[in-house]
């Protein structure tokens, strides 16, 4: 196990073999030609595009329109157990956060038509009397329905269409660590990373945006959604070996980990042969 064994595994789907899904001529989500053959065959909304692909029909043209449709057949694929873990959660269809949605999905059916889905994450440090560093690890609940009883970021959640980047990580840290609101918002944003990963459900592109939050020594998170079974204050040179050794953080957690020990000189150039590596791949 290496840093860059949990890179290649967040990017193991960038080489699948896809062909792109449209919403008028732009191309939004990445299916296997099974799968687009399968959209083509079973719902009318969808035809044939260039490339191979599938789009939404012509016709089916304002972001309403597109909402709709989409969730009838998002309806069917959890019907037909194609989707799973349903949220009742709205993303956007964008390739870039901020523009202009082309429609609205059901959260759980990102990586069903792959497309590209944003989340935040924080970690939450506390600076310790003798210089060094402790980092806030949440363990995931054990009845949580993904990744059960795995260790993440102290704070993490995905991007709903309907709330800012930064309104978002605010309500997260509200429910997941119960940090009040003015302290959650002296976090500080520290850049995106960037992924795509082999679902079980399909491709799944994946753009996180980062946060750092410094916390005062006696503060102590405590779950209020039900989603972390305990908050670990655990050494920042501990959580190093665990990402750089096992299979312990979700698999996502460990890029916005390494991403921190970086800024923060934990793994530095002449300790980590593949520095240059781990700061390119990040981002790729």
């Amino acid at each position: 196990m290496s840093f860059q064994d949990h890179i290649d595994h967040c990017n193991d789907g960038a080489a699948t073999e896809a062909v792109p899904f449209f919403a008028g001529e732009t191309a939004l989500g990445r299916v296997t030609p099974t799968r687009a053959a399968m959209m083509i065959d079973t719902w009318s909304c969808f035809t044939a595009a260039n490339d191979g692909g599938v789009a939404l029909r012509a016709d089916i043209q304002s972001p309403e329109q597109r909402t709709e449709a989409i969730g009838g057949v998002i309806d069917e694929l959890v019907r037909m157990d194609e989707v799973t873990g349903f949220r009742g959660e709205l993303y956007p269809a964008c390739n870039k956060w901020g523009e202009t949605s082309h429609f609205l999905f059901e959260r759980a059916a990102s990586a069903w038509f792959g497309l590209r889905s944003y989340g935040v994450h924080m970690n939450g440090y506390v600076r310790n009397s003798d210089g060094s560093m402790s980092i806030w690890i949440a363990e995931r609940a054990h009845d949580k329905p993904s990744y059960p009883g795995m260790l993440d970021n102290m704070v993490a959640g995905g991007q709903p269409y309907n709330f800012s980047l930064f309104d978002n990580l605010v309500k997260e840290c509200q429910e997941e660590a119960d940090i009040p609101a003015d302290l959650a918002s002296r976090a500080v944003a520290t850049g995106c990373l960037t992924y795509t990963h082999l679902g079980s459900n399909g491709i799944k592109p994946d753009c996180m945006y980062n946060y750092d939050l410094e916390l005062p020594a006696d503060f102590t998170p405590r779950n209020t959604d039900g989603e972390v079974e305990q908050f670990v204050l655990m050494p920042a040179e501990d959580v190093v070996e665990i990402v750089r050794n096992t299979k312990r953080f979700k698999f996502n957690c460990n890029l916005s980990l390494l991403d921190f020990f970086i800024r923060h000189g934990l793994v530095t150039p002449d300790d980590e042969p593949d520095y240059v590596a781990l700061c390119q791949r990040l981002r790729s």
